[in-house]
């Protein structure tokens, strides 16, 4: 295998990596927003001088390195980094290409995050018959996903030749260099304007936090297992609301069916009557204006919805 070619990092201050998390992020295209705002919202303070590849953190001992989304794989498989956030694509492409070579140990998968989610799929020129993967069979394939593709083509006996490019993959059917492609889809926008048809997804992906195969000093392990804790808070408040209302005590059966993923009020008694109590709930699902009429149907009042900033599970 060809050796790894690293970025060259700005350094902005000397690193310590036995004391100090390394995690490495895309530093430019459709996760790099959501990496660093996710790591923001996981209480992360850091400085950024201009142009440089390092974000310091000032107030936990985590630095984030902005690389390309090709070398996060290996930058943590080698312990350069000890974690890494990458789309499954990326990281099951690596994983399939350094099985092929016999290389290991590779990096664990820690956890899924809400947001980079995409499909890898097959698309063909419009217009092109479809019955299934074996009318693939003789057909030229551009991908940038050759270990994908092979895999997808293996699981279904389709013997057909794969056309490896580093780009501009939707058009190589137009250019003349393949009858098919496999690549990336969100929206399907770039198919369509380049008059391509998806007719098969082989891989469903979305970002990934995975860590180095090398086990951590106590002092970083434990600082691991705080962000793990705080992005399962951040992601269970996403979609969560805070919701408080009073309602009649008989009411409150059917008060505690209509509240979206909500598992255990909270019930307080209100001053000066006996019948009517105030709920208070998180509810972890996006909350209607059907879902707050539903509730007002069934006997409650001055209700109040809350976005919910922070949550430890």
């Amino acid at each position: 295998m060809a050796a790894m070619t690293l970025p060259a990092v700005a350094w902005a201050v000397p690193m310590d990596k036995a004391q100090r998390l390394q995690v490495a992020v895309q530093k430019s295209g459709r996760l790099t927003d959501h990496c660093l705002d996710l790591l923001a919202r996981c209480g992360l303070k850091s400085s950024r001088g201009k142009d440089q590849l390092l974000c310091f953190g000032e107030n936990m001992p985590l630095d984030v390195l902005l690389v390309r989304d090709d070398d996060i794989p290996d930058l943590v498989r080698e312990d350069v980094c000890d974690l890494g956030i990458v789309g499954g694509n990326v990281l099951e492409e690596r994983r399939l290409a350094c099985l092929a070579a016999g290389i290991g140990p590779l990096f664990e998968v820690l956890q899924p995050l809400d947001f980079g989610r995409c499909r890898l799929s097959i698309a063909v020129p419009e217009g092109c018959a479809w019955a299934g993967p074996q009318s693939l069979t003789g057909l030229r394939i551009a991908t940038t996903y050759p270990y994908l593709t092979e895999q997808y083509l293996h699981q279904h006996g389709v013997q057909a030749q794969i056309m490896t490019l580093s780009g501009a993959v939707e058009i190589a059917p137009r250019l003349g260099r393949a009858e098919a492609i496999c690549d990336l889809v969100s929206t399907g926008g770039t198919l369509r304007a380049n008059h391509l048809t998806e007719v098969a997804t082989i891989f469903e992906s979305q970002a990934l936090l995975i860590r180095t195969p090398v086990p951590l000093s106590p002092d970083k392990e434990a600082w691991l297992q705080r962000i793990l804790m705080r992005i399962d808070g951040v992601q269970q408040v996403k979609e969560s609301k805070y919701i408080m209302l009073h309602a009649p005590r008989s009411a409150l059966p059917e008060i505690r069916r209509l509240l979206p993923g909500s598992e255990y009020p909270t019930i307080v008694p209100l001053e000066g009557t006996t019948e009517k109590v105030a709920v208070h709930a998180v509810c972890r699902e996006n909350v209607f204006w059907e879902t707050l009429e539903a509730l007002k149907a069934a006997g409650a009042s001055a209700l109040l919805v809350l976005p919910v900033e922070k949550m430890l599970p």
